[in-house]
């Protein structure tokens, strides 16, 4: 009851922050628009096809690569213990910092620092992305920090139950009964109490693992789906045929490879099945349903409005930081002080190796979208 009821909160936050930049809507163009329709590239006709391309190739695309971590339980060589899986979300992982340095923090510069905010307030006098960049990755670990801490406590608390009515029963017998089987069997009663020690220290351990896991997938889910949304929208919006086919092309990529590393977390979280395909589901429309919607107000829609710039702007800052600390605290921190990785020397070139290529290809994209 209380995972269902934390995973409902967490969809219903992604809902509403989803939703935020159609407040941009109501906002007037005071800053003279770009006008596509002089452009000679400018066929809205072709740009509609381009953009319905776009909504399957982009849905299958992500959850293609969310699928492939959960392969693990078909092709044990994918499986969440294997060095391949470490090195598929160093990958993937890598691709998430380089999407949060090299795509969407450039992008709210761009937009806060925008001609057209000038007498519109402090946003060109102060670095304001990079601020709440900042926020936005502090709020993030107080998030991880609190939630860990609060279901692991909770967590104890389960476990400890059983075991002090267990004792309470052992100690209902008399006291000469008690130290007879302590004399008796004395050895042997230490190796069990020592041995029931061990186990459930151990199952607090993995306890606390999968919490933390759970967590980390879920506010991972967040900072992806703000910016999956405002991207959607920006290729829906557009009317030139010309802009939309590359973007076509770096965004499934960018979904493909984000559904990796995405996918990757949610398989180490063992959620239940139906918890599951609600998260991958959920991942694999919202970029679709962005393009919907920009597809929807694309003629009242006007990207260079103040307050089309601002909320964006403060949106992928704000995604910008989440994603950035995901990416370097829970993913590559995580898996790289890992002792499996710490004691094989190979897995660690690989690794690193990993992070690099996933940097490098998703940087490269950042020269199409």
């Amino acid at each position: 009851m209380a995972a269902n009821l934390k995973l409902s909160t967490f969809f219903l936050l992604l809902l509403v922050a989803s939703s935020l930049p159609l407040l941009a809507l109501a906002g007037d163009c005071e800053c003279e628009a770009s006008s596509e329709a002089d452009d000679g590239g400018d066929d809205k006709a072709s740009a509609l096809n381009l953009k319905i391309i776009a909504v399957f190739s982009i849905l299958v695309a992500g959850a293609a690569g969310c699928a492939i971590p959960s392969l693990g339980r078909r092709f044990p060589a994918l499986g969440p213990d294997t060095n391949l899986f470490f090195a598929v979300k160093a990958f993937a992982a890598g691709v998430i910092l380089a999407t949060a340095f090299v795509h969407i923090l450039p992008e709210a510069f761009d937009r806060l620092g925008s001609p057209c905010l000038e007498g519109h307030g402090p946003w060109r006098k102060f670095p304001f992305a990079g601020l709440v960049a900042m926020l936005a990755a502090i709020a993030t670990l107080v998030v991880d920090t609190v939630a860990t801490g609060y279901f692991q406590r909770a967590h104890g608390a389960k476990k400890l139950a059983p075991a002090v009515d267990g004792d309470d029963v052992e100690g209902s017998g008399s006291a000469a009964d008690h130290r007879s089987h302590v004399h008796g069997h004395g050895a042997s009663s230490a190796a069990v109490i020592a041995s029931s020690s061990s186990a459930a220290s151990h199952s607090h351990v993995d306890g606390a693992e999968l919490i933390r896991h759970r967590i980390i997938s879920q506010v991972l889910e967040l900072g992806i789906v703000v910016h999956s949304v405002i991207i959607g929208m920006s290729l829906g919006a557009s009317q030139n045929a010309d802009t939309i086919r590359p973007l076509v092309i770096a965004l499934t990529f960018h979904q493909f490879f984000e559904g990796i590393g995405l996918g990757g977390c949610i398989v180490q979280a063992k959620f239940r099945l139906r918890s599951v395909l609600a998260m991958a589901l959920f991942f694999s429309l919202t970029t679709p349903v962005g393009v919907v919607i920009g597809i929807g107000i694309s003629s009242g829609y006007n990207e260079t409005s103040p307050r089309a710039l601002v909320v964006q702007g403060l949106l992928s800052a704000a995604a910008a930081g989440i994603l950035n600390y995901m990416a370097l605290v829970d993913l590559l921190a995580e898996d790289f002080m890992n002792p499996r990785v710490q004691n094989n020397g190979r897995l660690q070139v690989v690794v690193n190796i990993s992070l690099l290529l996933g940097t490098a290809l998703m940087s490269m994209l950042a020269i199409w979208a």
